[in-house]
């Protein structure tokens, strides 16, 4: 079965909407990349439109700002993942999950399974 985003079949109320309804190709939705620590791994996949995402399987890298300039950091491990506590031991990277490098604990603020790139904030330096 294909992978759906459409609203549910019924109401609040549990009255149905409508019955006649068939999926459409517009609701479609893909299943997750859940990015893990490797060597790069970049999938490019058609989105609506036309246009094109970079579906980032495997990366080893984070471009961290620090102030106006950027640094790159080697990736260790998946030290914190707010959106599925499995996710921290199965090193898989989303927005917002915390991961340990070799310049310290950097915040992830993009969305590494559609940009193609991971970049983050310094939450704690390394000492």
């Amino acid at each position: 079965m294909a992978i759906s985003q459409r609203r549910a079949v019924r109401k609040e109320s549990g009255t149905p909407y409508n019955r006649d309804r068939k999926k459409r190709k517009a609701e479609l939705g893909k299943p997750a990349s859940l990015t893990k620590i490797g060597e790069k791994k970049v999938k490019n996949i058609r989105a609506r439109g036309g246009n094109t995402k970079l579906r980032t399987l495997q990366y080893s890298n984070v471009t961290i700002m620090e102030g106006k300039k950027k640094v790159d950091a080697k990736i260790v491990r998946v030290v914190e993942n707010a959106s599925n506590r499995h996710f921290v031991r199965m090193n898989v990277m989303t927005k917002g999950a915390v991961i340990e490098t070799d310049k310290g604990k950097v915040r992830i603020t993009n969305r590494p399974g559609q940009s193609g790139q991971i970049q983050g904030v310094l939450v704690k330096e390394k000492k």
